[in-house]
C-alpha cells in the first residue's frame, strides 16, 4: 500500500515539476541566465534529495541508499550526454533560445524512453538472469570503446532515424522562426530544428543503452530504478545551461565516465564471485567523477598559466 502511495506522490511531484520547468519556464522568450540555471539546478537536486529522505523514513536506509546511488550514477553519466548535446548545437550553430525548446522536447522523450528501458530491463533480468552478465559485459565494452573514441562526430546524413524521416517528409534548412514544421509551396515541411531533435533523441537512446544497465546494477526495484532516473533527468535542462560554459573545460570527464562504466560492468560480471556494497559503489562514483572534474580544472589552470607571458 505504501509503495502505491509513493508512486502517486512521485507522479504528482514529477508532473508538477515537468509542467513548471518544461512548459511554463520553457515558454520564456529570453535565455536562461547562468545564475538562474544554477539556482534551478540546486532546486531540482534538492527536490530529489527530499524525495530520497522520504524513502529513508518510509522504506528504510537500504532503499534510500539504492536511490541515492542510482541517482548520482545517472547524474554523473548524463554529464557526457550533455557534452554530446553541446556538440550537436554547436554543429548547427543553434541559438540558445532555440536550444531551450529542443531540450524541453528531448527531455519529455527521455522520460518515456527510460520507462520502456527500465521496466523492460527488469522484466528481462527477472526472466533471464544470465542477461545480468551480458549487460555487465556490454558496459565494459562501452567503456573500452570510449577509450579509443577521440572526438564526438556529428554526421546528420548518417543518422538512421533522420534518413527514414527524410524519405517521408521534406526537410528544409530553416531555423529563423524556431519552428519544427513550416508550410512551403503548399507542402508541410520539417525544419532543421526537427533534425536536431532527432539527433538529440537518438543520442539519448544510445546513452540509455549504457545508463539503464548501469542503474540496474545498483537496484532492480522498479520504483527505485525509475524514480531515481526520472529525478536525474528532470534537472537536465537547467544543468545544461549552467554547465554549458564549463563542459569543454572538463577534459578528463570522458575518461572518468569510461572508468565508471567499466567499474559498474565489472561489478555486474563478478557479482557472483564478489559482492560490492552500495556504500563502496557510491564512494567510487563520487571519487571518479570528483577526481575527473578536479584534474580537469587543474589542467586548465596549468594551461592558462603556461599561456601567460613570462
Amino acid at each position: 500500500m505504501i509503495t502505491q502511495i509513493f508512486w502517486i506522490l512521485f507522479f504528482v511531484l514529477i508532473l508538477g515539476a515537468v509542467i513548471y520547468d518544461l512548459w511554463i519556464q520553457g515558454k520564456r522568450k529570453k535565455e536562461l541566465s547562468l545564475k538562474e540555471a544554477g539556482l534551478w539546478t540546486i532546486a531540482w537536486i534538492s527536490l530529489a534529495l527530499l524525495f530520497n529522505l522520504l524513502i529513508y523514513f518510509f522504506f528504510g536506509s537500504g532503499k534510500a541508499l539504492e536511490f541515492l546511488t542510482a541517482y548520482l550514477l545517472e547524474k554523473s553519466l548524463s554529464l557526457d550526454n550533455l557534452f554530446v548535446f553541446l556538440v550537436i548545437f554547436s554543429y548547427f550553430d543553434l541559438p540558445i533560445l532555440f536550444q531551450q525548446k529542443v531540450l524541453k522536447l528531448g527531455i519529455l522523450g527521455a522520460f518515456v524512453m527510460r520507462a520502456v528501458f527500465i521496466f523492460g530491463g527488469i522484466w528481462l533480468l527477472s526472466s533471464f538472469h544470465f542477461l545480468f552478465y551480458i549487460f555487465g559485459a556490454f558496459l565494459i565494452y562501452s567503456g573500452i570503446k570510449l577509450i579509443f573514441q577521440k572526438t564526438e562526430k556529428i554526421e546528420p546524413e548518417k543518422n538512421l532515424f533522420l534518413r527514414i524521416v527524410r524519405k517521408v517528409v521534406p526537410l528544409v534548412d530553416d531555423l529563423k522562426k524556431g519552428k519544427i514544421f513550416i508550410k512551403k509551396e503548399g507542402k508541410i515541411c520539417l525544419t532543421s530544428l526537427f533534425a536536431i531533435l532527432i539527433l538529440i533523441e537518438s543520442s539519448d537512446l544510445i546513452f540509455a543503452l549504457d545508463s539503464v544497465p548501469a542503474v540496474l546494477a545498483i537496484t532492480q526495484d522498479p520504483f527505485i530504478a525509475y524514480t531515481s532516473n526520472a529525478f536525474a533527468i528532470l534537472g537536465l535542462r537547467a544543468l545544461y545551461f549552467f554547465l554549458v560554459g564549463f563542459l569543454p573545460k572538463f577534459i578528463y570527464l570522458k575518461r572518468g565516465i569510461t572508468i565508471l562504466l567499466i567499474f559498474i560492468g565489472l561489478k555486474m560480471v563478478l557479482s557472483n564471485v564478489y559482492h560490492l556494497s552500495l556504500v563502496f559503489s557510491l564512494s567510487i562514483i563520487l571519487l571518479i567523477i570528483g577526481l575527473s572534474i578536479i584534474l580537469s580544472l587543474i589542467k586548465q589552470k596549468q594551461r592558462k598559466n603556461y599561456a601567460l607571458p613570462h
